[in-house]
């Protein structure tokens, strides 16, 4: 069976008439088309519409059960075009992101904010991982957009596009015990601090750059610990297990027992990107792009 909104249109002018005459007027029509049509729906539904006399017409117990339902499907059938050309211009659907979580301190809330200011009926998943674990998603489509520190493998960049958001210093995340000492922006001062690092395999960029601080500075440094999470890095400094070189964003995580210091050198940074597959089509995803 198949009724068509044409027909569900005659039928609730009918209803709400109760006058063929006056409905076909309502509706632009002759009144014997607009009878043979109310007439063939009633024919599919197998059931009578209206209670036809001479005088007037009445709704019949199925006729007062359909009319709700179909000012319903018409009301929906209204709304269909600005649905879907508010999803082809990415103002509905759904858009996983997931993000170091450098980019929690810096990039991602403002641009956040922004997109939900033109975008709101977006659904967004957010989703913390280290850059190797985002490039796996990316190859799995599990995720649409990665907030990441590069290089992409050579492997996934027939796959995978890079774009570069922003870069950022190197600072000194230093104990607040050690924090009176002289000369306090000199990486030398605390040569004989353990130094708190991210792991090369889950990062290999932002470990280079901070082992070229050391090397840049004639230092060889003392590695005590290795972390993967930012907060743990500065919770084993503010714990005085030893001191670390952080995106200068980290220091928008305030906790207590840190300082943070700015070198007086200049030294290798960090770059902060986004990666997305080739092959997405999402609407929403290039509105986000297009705002970064």
């Amino acid at each position: 069976m198949q009724i068509e909104l044409r027909q569900l249109r005659y039928f609730v002018a009918v209803a709400e008439e109760q006058h063929f005459g006056r409905a076909a007027l309502r509706l632009h029509m002759t009144q014997p088309p607009l009878s043979q049509s109310i007439q063939g729906l009633e024919a599919q539904l197998e059931v009578q519409l209206f209670i036809r006399t001479t005088r007037q017409i009445q709704l019949s117990a199925a006729g007062r059960a359909l009319l709700p339902e179909a000012k319903r499907l018409l009301a929906q059938a209204e709304l269909l075009p600005d649905i879907v050309k508010r999803a082809s211009s990415g103002q509905t659907g759904e858009l996983r992101i997931a993000f170091i979580s450098i980019a929690d301190y810096s990039i991602l809330p403002p641009a956040l904010r922004k997109f939900r200011q033109d975008h709101h009926a977006v659904k967004i998943e957010l989703n913390e991982a280290t850059s190797d674990k985002q490039l796996v998603l990316l190859e799995k489509s599990e995720i649409d957009l990665g907030f990441l520190i590069p290089p992409i493998p050579s492997a996934l960049s027939n796959q995978i596009h890079y774009k570069k958001v922003r870069s950022e210093a190197l600072i000194l995340a230093i104990p607040e015990s050690e924090a009176q000492r002289d000369n306090p922006n000199e990486l030398a001062t605390y040569k004989d601090l353990p130094l708190i690092l991210f792991p090369r395999k889950i990062a290999p960029a932002l470990h280079d750059s901070i082992l070229s601080c050391f090397g840049n500075a004639g230092l060889t440094p003392i590695v005590s610990q290795e972390a993967i999470q930012m907060q743990t890095i500065i919770a084993l400094v503010s714990a005085a297990m030893g001191m670390a070189l952080v995106p200068e964003s980290v220091s928008n995580l305030k906790r207590p027992g840190v300082t943070y210091y700015p070198l007086n050198q200049n030294h290798p940074g960090i770059e902060i990107g986004v990666a997305w597959r080739k092959d997405n089509p999402s609407p929403v995803l290039q509105a986000f792009l297009d705002l970064l």
